[in-house]
């Protein structure tokens, strides 16, 4: 958000997203419940792939996507 709209607008809607939160949950009483890092990441590198294919569909490719390769155990 800073790196689109600068720090003070970055703030401002930092501000304005954690307000809106605490008024959610305290009109329908509510608890936070937080999110765990992984899923977090895991959402985020959702986005990210499906951004990037989104981009590279503007520019006139396709992306396939492959499994990654199987983790070695060490022992």
């Amino acid at each position: 958000m800073r790196a689109r709209k600068g720090p003070q607008q970055a703030i401002v809607a930092t501000a304005h997203k954690i307000a809106r939160t605490v008024y959610h949950l305290l009109k329908y009483g509510e608890a936070f419940v937080g999110e765990q890092a992984e899923a977090y990441e895991q959402k985020r590198r959702e986005r990210d792939v499906h951004r990037l294919a989104r981009h590279a569909e503007k520019l006139g490719y396709t992306l396939t996507q492959f499994a990654p390769p199987p983790a070695v155990a060490a022992d």
